[in-house]
């Protein structure tokens, strides 16, 4: 008898550049909503995708308030020596951490990431900023919230929700950071676990 074997199941686009544009111009707004203006804000992207995704947002919030300059609220944040997972990970170069001219001493910063799982990231981000200064305030924003958490972390800002099983992989593809067969992508995709 000849032994079954199943298709691979194909990703699916759960969120295309449209809805990602919304997704973000949304938060933008939650964002100003919640400082209640643009004063004293810093947006710190986490890299490889929560980078260009906060400098997305910085735009979207300087054209909201056009007294604010993208570029002087936007700024990286690596959290590579900060995690506690780097024996059990591939080996991966640390980016350069960047801060607006301004610093965080006293400011509403809000830590972007592509995608929210486990919370380890984001410990390892609250530990990173102890090293750099004090903000007054720390806030999340988070292009996919998929659940299983592992510590109790919850993002302020969500582009969506997305509950997923654990098996299954979320990939953020941005134009900033990613090419598929030499073409820009900017999707969400759900892909089947191995």
């Amino acid at each position: 008898m000849t032994p079954v074997t199943q298709a691979p199941v194909p990703a699916r686009v759960v969120l295309n550049h449209a809805d990602i544009d919304r997704a973000l111009t949304r938060i933008a707004h939650e964002i100003l909503e919640a400082n209640k203006g643009s004063q004293d804000l810093v947006l710190l992207g986490i890299p490889r995708r929560g980078y260009p995704l906060a400098v997305r947002l910085a735009q979207k919030i300087a054209a909201a308030d056009p007294a604010v300059d993208a570029a002087s609220i936007v700024g990286q944040l690596d959290v590579t020596m900060f995690r506690d997972d780097l024996s059990h990970q591939p080996t991966r170069p640390p980016h350069r951490t960047q801060l607006p001219l301004t610093g965080i001493d006293n400011k509403v910063v809000v830590l972007i990431d592509d995608v929210l799982y486990s919370g380890r990231t984001i410990r390892a981000a609250l530990d990173a900023l102890v090293d750099l200064g004090r903000p007054r305030i720390v806030r999340l924003a988070v292009l996919i919230d998929r659940g299983h958490r592992e510590l109790p972390i919850r993002a302020d800002h969500v582009g969506k929700n997305l509950p997923t099983s654990s098996a299954e992989k979320v990939r953020v593809r941005l134009e900033e950071t990613d090419s598929v067969d030499g073409e820009t992508v900017n999707e969400v995709v759900i892909e089947a676990g191995a």
